[in-house]
């Protein structure tokens, strides 16, 4: 709303200009001399007013033009020359047609304000926020689409609270942008479907498994590539009372745990495939424990923070990187990871990428 009401009071004080323009000409037509003519100036202000004001102020602009023209005209006893009648129905033709594009860009301008409104609305509903807090743990968190205008493509994120323990997950579905919507939405329901159910770690990725098989396949039943369909996954379970966290990875990046100074990968010894793909691990999950102990932070990121490049092809080098900002809280670390990624790689991001960063906190 600040950026909104800043935006609109610049575009206020810049419609002085014009207006300004427009008073001065029939003020100093007064004084030069009859063969100074100076009126096509007037013509620059509802061109100026169209650059950066609505539909109606450019017509009101042009209107005001058109009168100081007519004013001068007289001053001059020259309004029915042909000289000055050319220049009036010129600036009237003109003010026209800048009013009438105008108004064709403000039509564009509130299309694509709407589009946003429903893009954040299903961002929302699709890709809920996470707490900054959940049981034992502090939450933060990061999405940022490839595609312009919009706010949730194929990467994805959430968080459960169960009886005992926090679970979360982070994954990836093939392809990026609003193509995987559908996707993205298949595998977040039904994870809330699995949690809702108090089931285990590995009960819970093989239920998803399932429903993203199912899922994928009725999205897209009539594709040739449904066997290319499928999405990596990581995800994690926090009990409140160990100092412990358990893993299962579905052919997803390991995620990071930064202590004292440290980032260390925490792959796990038995990855399983990426889901939909399920079959191949015969339903096997088992989850693997690591230490997690009080301070302890933890990354969960997409494969398009690894994959982001500079201008040399060169790979962000994410281990290296968060070592150097293991002390810092979950919120900062995100922040510190973006920032350095924007001055990283040149231009918009290629892919998709999401990061979940929690750390671990004295019983609340």
């Amino acid at each position: 709303m600040y950026r909104l009401a800043d935006t609109r009071g610049r575009r206020q004080a810049l419609i002085i200009g014009p207006l300004v323009l427009i008073a001065a000409v029939p003020v100093v037509g007064y004084f030069v001399p009859p063969t100074i003519h100076f009126f096509p100036v007037l013509a620059v202000a509802p061109a100026v007013a169209a650059m950066f004001s609505s539909a109606r102020r450019t017509a009101l602009v042009g209107a005001l033009a058109i009168v100081a023209l007519v004013i001068a005209g007289l001053e001059r006893s020259a309004l029915t020359t042909e000289t000055v009648l050319v220049q009036l129905w010129s600036l009237v033709l003109l003010t026209a047609a800048l009013v009438f594009f105008r108004y064709l860009r403000d039509r564009r301008e509130h299309e694509l304000v709407r589009v946003r409104i429903v893009s954040e609305a299903a961002h929302r509903v699709v890709l809920r926020p996470l707490p900054e807090r959940a049981g034992p743990v502090s939450v933060a968190s990061t999405y940022h689409a490839a595609e312009a205008d919009t706010h949730i493509g194929g990467d994805f994120y959430a968080l459960a609270r169960t009886a005992d323990s926090t679970r979360l997950m982070i994954g990836d579905v093939r392809g990026s942008g609003l193509a995987s919507i559908s996707e993205t939405a298949i595998l977040l329901e039904s994870f809330r479907a699995a949690a809702r159910q108090r089931l285990s770690l590995a009960e819970m990725v093989r239920y998803m498994d399932g429903s993203v098989r199912w899922g994928l396949a009725e999205f897209a039943r009539a594709e040739a590539d449904l066997g290319e369909r499928f999405a990596t996954l990581s995800m994690a379970d926090i009990p409140d009372n160990e100092p412990v966290v358990r893993l299962v990875l579905c052919g997803h990046p390991p995620p990071f745990l930064l202590r004292d100074g440290t980032a260390t990968a925490l792959a796990v010894d038995q990855p399983a495939p990426p889901l939909g793909l399920g079959a191949l691990a015969e339903g096997s999950y088992v989850p693997q424990t690591f230490g997690y102990e009080l301070g302890d932070v933890l990354l969960l990121y997409t494969d398009g923070v690894t994959e982001a490049r500079d201008a040399d092809g060169t790979f962000y080098p994410l281990a290296q990187r968060v070592a150097a900002w293991a002390g810092r809280g979950p919120a900062e670390l995100i922040s510190s990871v973006e920032a350095d990624l924007r001055a990283f790689t040149p231009g918009a991001p290629s892919d998709d990428m999401a990061m979940i960063a929690v750390r671990r906190e004295r019983p609340g």
